[in-house]
């Protein structure tokens, strides 16, 4: 009977009143495990989220999941520390490295074509579809992916400076509504001018590995050869041309994807739809921005590839009109036989 005195008073806590632990139904061997369980059944009753307005009884220190996994005051979560800017560049960072994986192959034949492929058989320029079969049977099908490098080291902080420009101006200019046609034109190119000028010299870089005239080892060497060779000129060429294709590209794609949302019907579709819809205004958007801005990326590309015979944009410009005008005279003179 005495013994089972003593069992109980050890039970109790100052003043006769029972421990946390003993009134919660908790084992007594484990003081770590009490505060395991109340602190799990304090998450619980918020919906799996923790307070964090201190450690639970019987922690000396915050558990791990108290400093990552909960959202409260003082112990923000992984989502609660991440900046919106910094969420955006990251989230555009990502999208850049799988639109690179995919369409580095269409990239690179784009880059090829529009430096004046040599005549297939006399019957005019190679093709894109000829042209593909001739990078795979000279430079096998991984060919196809050369430029890879400097396209990852230009897109991956070049997408994330463009999202994160956008957001900022989005911010600043339009915090409660959406932008209008004009503004949607002024934001994309704005943002995409940002990113065009800070990523420049590897956008030089990317265009020459495309090319295949160039044996540059690497990204880091590219850069180092184009300065000592041709100066800080050489790693800015084509600014003029980069701006009028890339600014303009951004402001109409953004525009046009803005305004044909708008014109769909979102709310009355189904959520599984809505992906395929953003799809398709994509689509949509990239191609009427690429119609307008081909001449300033042919440009672009010629001025990149060859500084030292373009030195202004003009003269780039007058001798791919000469060329196309042989070209067609050729065509025309070919065909004219032919009849």
């Amino acid at each position: 009977m005495r013994g089972q005195r003593r069992l109980e008073g050890s039970r109790l806590g100052a003043g006769g009143r029972r421990s946390p632990r003993h009134r919660a139904g908790l084992p007594r061997h484990s003081k770590a495990a009490a505060g395991k369980g109340l602190r799990a059944a304090a998450c619980a009753g918020r919906g799996g989220r923790c307070s964090g307005a201190g450690p639970a009884r019987g922690w000396a220190s915050p558990p791990p999941a108290a400093l990552w996994g909960c959202g409260g005051a003082g112990m923000p979560g992984r989502e609660a520390e991440m900046h919106p800017v910094l969420k955006a560049f990251v989230c555009g960072s990502i999208s850049g490295i799988c639109s690179t994986l995919l369409f580095q192959p269409l990239d690179l034949l784009k880059t090829r074509l529009q430096t004046l492929q040599p005549a297939v058989n006399g019957s005019g320029r190679a093709g894109m579809v000829t042209l593909l079969f001739r990078v795979v049977r000279t430079e096998s099908i991984l060919g196809l992916w050369k430029g890879v490098s400097p396209s990852f080291a230009r897109c991956i902080p070049g997408v994330g400076i463009y999202f994160s420009t956008l957001y900022m101006m989005k911010q600043k200019f339009l915090v409660d509504r959406s932008p209008t046609a004009l503004e949607s034109v002024f934001l994309g190119a704005t943002a995409r001018a940002v990113s065009g000028i800070c990523m420049l010299p590897v956008t030089v870089v990317k265009t020459r590995y495309e090319s295949g005239r160039f044996g540059y080892g690497s990204v880091y060497g590219a850069l180092k050869n184009i300065y000592q060779t041709e100066g800080a000129r050489g790693m800015f060429s084509g600014l003029t041309a980069t701006l009028l294709r890339d600014a303009p590209f951004s402001g109409i794609y953004l525009m046009f994807y803005t305004q044909t949302k708008n014109l769909t019907p979102q709310d009355q579709l189904d959520p599984v739809l809505v992906p395929l819809l953003n799809f398709g205004c994509g689509i949509f958007a990239g191609i009427l921005a690429s119609l307008a801005t081909q001449p300033a990326d042919v440009i672009k590309t010629h001025m990149q590839l060859s500084p030292q015979k373009y030195h202004r944009t003009s003269q780039a410009i007058a001798f791919i009109y000469k060329d196309l005008k042989t070209s067609l005279d050729v065509a025309w003179s070919t065909n004219h036989r032919m009849l």
